[in-house]
């Protein structure tokens, strides 16, 4: 627009003559918002439909493999996971891609915690406040 030859352009951005001689052509067919558009590739499709994801998000927060029947964990893991997947919708995924799948559906690894079934609630805040004076102290 001020009169530069597209080589100028070129050597003042550090790009090819060519590129400034499209981004050029963009600008003038479409203005800015065409020359700012970026196409990205749609991507693979995922393995797992979007309630198949969801149906494993809930699994996973909801019950054990212990209580299906899968193992005597009383934990999911990637390996427990990946037989499910495979036996239930017939798709074979990697550990590490559905670690992904987990991740995005807002799940992270933890390890699990036990409690007492016998435990007395009252006993416990009362210990609590005992650990918390002995460190005080």
């Amino acid at each position: 627009m001020e009169g530069y030859l597209g080589k100028e352009v070129a050597s003042m951005v550090n790009v090819c003559r060519q590129t400034v001689s499209h981004s050029v052509s963009l600008f003038n067919e479409g203005g800015l918002k065409l020359l700012l558009h970026r196409d990205f590739a749609p991507g693979r499709e995922p393995f797992l439909t979007e309630e198949q994801q969801e149906e494993i998000k809930q699994l996973v927060l909801t019950t054990t493999p212990a209580e299906l029947g899968w193992d005597v964990a009383s934990a999911w893991n990637t390996k427990l996971l990946q037989s499910y997947v495979e036996k239930h919708f017939g798709v074979s995924i990697s550990r590490e891609a559905l670690r992904k799948l987990l991740h995005r559906k807002g799940l992270s690894w933890t390890r699990p915690t036990y409690t007492l079934a016998k435990g007395d609630p009252d006993r416990q805040k009362n210990f609590e406040k005992q650990i918390d004076f002995i460190k005080k102290t």
